[in-house]
């Protein structure tokens, strides 16, 4: 008897443990995306006084990073049908995905930019229930907005890691499952804008 209330016990504290990450992580991120979307706005200097800096390359798939608490970021993605709108950092590991996603790879420039986030409902944990078609945005650091559409979900297991980059997609959000028994892949496409 006593053992079923302590396995009890240690059940309720990792459920606590995950949601109390889950809500650090998505204020974290609220965070850091008002910083970067205060960066990309542009300063007013009086008339004249003007300095020009060189646009960016548009031929060149480095993307432009900048820091904010000591991590580098590349932008922003947007899902509006989860009501998401979350920082990317530049590089990933297991301490910086528990902050924000991260690229896994690729460039929004080279269209195969690969982005992974953890399963926190505040981050990617509802990528499963995105369907085709749906929209979403990556704005990268230079302001420049991108637009994608859903185009497939797939469901592949955590040592496909070639498969995470296999494909035509120009732009792949993944996270992994509860328990880490899969990943939820999720593939998508530029839409080109008429007029742009």
């Amino acid at each position: 008897m006593s053992l079923g209330a302590v396995l009890m016990i240690a059940a309720l504290s990792l459920c606590f443990i995950n949601q109390w990450e889950n809500d650090h992580a998505g204020d974290q991120a609220k965070e850091v995306v008002n910083k970067l979307e205060q960066l990309r706005e542009p300063e007013t200097t009086p008339a004249g006084t003007e300095e020009t800096e060189p646009l960016p390359d548009p031929f060149d798939p480095v993307m432009t990073e900048v820091e904010i608490d000591g991590y580098l970021y590349i932008g922003t993605v947007d899902i509006p049908s989860l009501d998401l709108s979350l920082p990317v950092m530049s590089e990933w590991d297991y301490t910086r995905l528990k902050i924000a996603p991260c690229r896994y790879t690729g460039s929004t420039k080279t269209d195969d930019l690969v982005i992974a986030a953890h399963n926190y409902t505040r981050h990617f944990g509802q990528l499963k229930t995105l369907s085709e078609g749906d929209s979403v945005f990556f704005t990268d650091m230079d302001g420049v907005v991108s637009e994608y559409a859903v185009t497939a979900i797939e469901v592949l297991p955590p040592t496909a890691v070639e498969d995470m980059n296999a494909g035509d997609y120009d732009l792949t959000l993944f996270t992994c499952t509860y328990g880490g028994a899969s990943r939820i892949t999720v593939r998508c496409d530029r839409v080109e804008n008429e007029g742009k």
